[in-house]
């Protein structure tokens, strides 16, 4: 014998209700990928902003510093669950290789006299390297579709920086860098996936930047003479890297991870020097030609070819 309409309609308002948190939750699923592009984008900016006033790994240490002491008020605030020591163990190493060799390289790249242009494009390899290891070692299938929008996205990157940006006095040391900072990326996303993944983000992140931190310190100290300008541009390059990027960018990062497959996240660093360009044109003035609007397209196909999921 079935319901009367009251109880009817009563069950579908309920079922209606229960059902609006998950079209949140995939609301912000789709959304969280094109906002995250923008934000990881423009950290380079930011750093050819604040680079002329301030060594590379001291401008790190007190981005490290700032972002470290925000997140232990959040902490005291949240009081988030710790993890045990293999979690910190993970969640050091995961640190050293997302933070640390990733972000180190990038800033010494960019100081060492390589484009920005050409260090998004280094790191934006990274799915290639990603989708090998995921395919071998994580059990991530990557079908023949997948495969041509990685190739796609490798044209799409180099015709983007090609049409503006050359070689010019870039030194070995940062070639170097920036290659370091694809491997330490391509790594420690990896690593994250299969290790961090039950791990609070609250105390993971405290304890990747803090361990992160201590590695630029070190650096800093060793290596540089720990110069800085406080002028008006690097204290907004600063804030800028500390609350959008380390906080806001990273945290996307990592809810992509725990939540979509390791090489549909990494595609979307394809799309950062595309973005990357759009912005240096914005903010700097610099030229975007025709043949840089063609990578972008190729770009944007081939997130789509990784990303796309057949019925």
């Amino acid at each position: 014998m079935g319901l009367p309409d009251g109880g009817n309609q009563l069950n579908m308002q309920a079922l209606g209700k229960r059902s609006m948190p998950h079209k949140r939750e995939n609301l912000a699923i789709y959304a969280a990928p094109a906002l995250f592009v923008v934000l990881w984008a423009s950290g380079f900016v930011g750093a050819k902003f604040g680079m002329p006033y301030v060594e590379p790994l001291t401008f790190l240490t007190l981005r490290m510093g700032a972002v470290v002491f925000l997140l232990a008020i959040l902490a005291f605030i949240t009081r988030p669950t710790w993890p045990d020591l293999a979690g910190f163990k993970h969640s050091i190493i995961a640190g050293l290789l997302v933070h640390g060799l990733y972000l180190g390289g990038v800033f010494i790249s960019i100081d060492r006299r390589l484009p920005a242009g050409l260090s998004a494009l280094v790191v934006s390899l990274q799915p290639v390297l990603t989708s090998t290891i995921a395919n071998r070692y994580l059990g991530e299938r990557v079908v023949a579709r997948q495969w041509l929008g990685l190739a796609l996205g490798i044209g799409g990157v180099y015709l983007v920086v090609a049409d503006k940006t050359v070689a010019g006095e870039a030194t070995a040391i940062g070639w170097t860098a920036a290659l370091c900072a694809l491997i330490a990326i391509t790594v420690g996303t990896l690593y994250q996936k299969r290790f961090g993944g039950g791990i609070d983000w609250r105390a993971a992140l405290i304890i990747q930047y803090s361990s992160a931190g201590v590695l630029f310190a070190v650096g800093s100290l060793l290596f540089e003479n720990q110069r800085i300008e406080w002028t008006i541009e690097l204290i907004g390059a600063l804030a800028w890297l500390v609350l959008v990027l380390s906080l806001g960018a990273v945290w996307l990062l990592y809810f992509l991870i725990r939540r979509t497959a390791a090489t549909r996240v990494t595609s979307l660093f394809y799309l950062t020097p595309a973005a990357t360009a759009l912005m240096a044109w914005a903010l700097l003035g610099e030229h975007l030609g025709m043949l840089a609007l063609i990578g972008m397209a190729v770009c944007v196909v081939g997130v789509f070819l990784v990303n796309w999921r057949a019925a």
